[in-house]
């Protein structure tokens, strides 16, 4: 017994220590690529497309012009070395695993988490393509809410999982009155009504730029790819980009696991893929519609 006892204690041990080592060793990778030199990184320029080289071998996706997918990697960034600064105006504990930063505002009002910032850029590219009717989402009740009956003047009345909508607003069609129910999109649907709502990609090789990387719940975690290329093999890698909670700057991220190719990852389902400060340990895809 005596004996059974000592093993059980080292066996607990050492599965204490792997979790200890775990993080430490993600952020000893994360300063390393502060000083590791890559040839894949142009400091000087302001889009997704031109900030990241592709790695030898590989070469960019095609895809229509003004297509969501060249919307997303031709995306404008701040200069290099801008830091993630969360609602409040403070700036993000963790500054280890971006990239660059997108030219996407922060509302003060917290409302943007990681769900939002998402929701936000696609609702955005409907809206300067012309496509605002088919601006809409799910509350995570499953209640859709759209903008053209937000824009009509139609309000949710909310009581517990009940919703009704009801004309009690003037119709207003403004970019202005856009925001506001956006505002109403970040207070009641995030990443669990996104992974319920959405269409899901099962074959990894389906994946292209604007599939989302998804773990639904509270809290859950979403990130965006928002480039890709590919080699003569047909093997595909991609860029992605994530907001966060407490809402903050969206983000291009690091791949902290692999130096060789970062930025970009490898995306494989059900596999454990962690991204910059957050793991995905069964990865989920999804696709807006």
């Amino acid at each position: 017994m005596k004996k059974l006892a000592i093993s059980t204690l080292i066996l607990i041990l050492i599965v204490a220590l792997a979790y200890q080592i775990k993080p430490i060793q993600h952020t000893a990778n994360a300063i390393a690529s502060e000083v590791r030199p890559t040839s894949l990184l142009n400091k000087d320029s302001l889009t997704i497309r031109s900030r990241v080289n592709v790695p030898k071998g590989y070469k960019r996706a095609a895809y229509p012009k003004g297509s969501f997918e060249e919307y997303l990697r031709n995306y404008k960034l701040k200069p290099f070395g801008t830091r993630i600064i969360n609602y409040d105006e403070t700036e993000y504990f963790w500054q280890f695993g971006h990239i660059g930063i997108l030219e996407v505002p922060v509302p003060k009002n917290g409302l943007q988490q990681c769900a939002d910032a998402l929701i936000r850029i696609r609702s955005e590219y409907l809206w300067d393509n012309e496509r605002k009717d088919e601006i809409g989402f799910n509350f995570t009740s499953g209640h859709y809410c759209s903008w053209k009956k937000y824009a009509e003047g139609y309000r949710p009345k909310i009581r517990g999982n009940k919703v009704t909508f009801h004309k009690t607003a003037s119709k207003n069609y403004s970019k202005a009155n856009f925001y506001k129910y956006l505002n109403l999109i970040y207070t009641y649907s995030g990443t669990l009504s996104l992974y319920n709502e959405l269409p899901k990609i099962n074959n990894p090789k389906d994946l292209k730029i604007g599939d989302m990387l998804i773990k639904g719940g509270s809290p859950g975690h979403i990130v965006m790819i928002c480039d890709e290329a590919v080699n003569s093999n047909g093997d595909k890698i991609y860029l992605l980009f994530q907001g966060n909670t407490p809402a903050q700057s969206v983000h291009l991220v690091k791949n902290l696991e692999d130096s060789q190719i970062s930025p970009w990852y490898h995306l494989e389902k059900d596999a454990v893929i962690p991204v910059s400060n957050y793991t995905f340990n069964s990865s989920k895809f999804v696709r807006f519609k």
